[in-house]
């Protein structure tokens, strides 16, 4: 799945993302640390893994989500 950063602190390494349909999810410290990002800007598109409506897993649209 693919959304937009909406924010991002570089503080807790936390944000949220804004989802294709406009959709706001907040992913927390454990997503971005599962992923091999060092941060995140405003308005990059991201990979998104998610389980139960929650983000698991967040990277950089160019690279790939681990299969599962």
């Amino acid at each position: 799945m693919q959304a937009t950063v909406r924010s991002f602190d570089e503080a807790t390494r936390s944000g949220t993302v804004f989802l294709d349909d406009g959709t706001v999810l907040e992913f927390g410290t454990a997503a971005f640390d599962a992923g091999p990002l060092r941060l995140l800007r405003t308005g990059q598109r991201v990979n998104l893994a998610t389980t139960a409506g929650r983000i698991t897993y967040i990277t950089l649209s160019t690279f790939p989500v681990p299969s599962p």
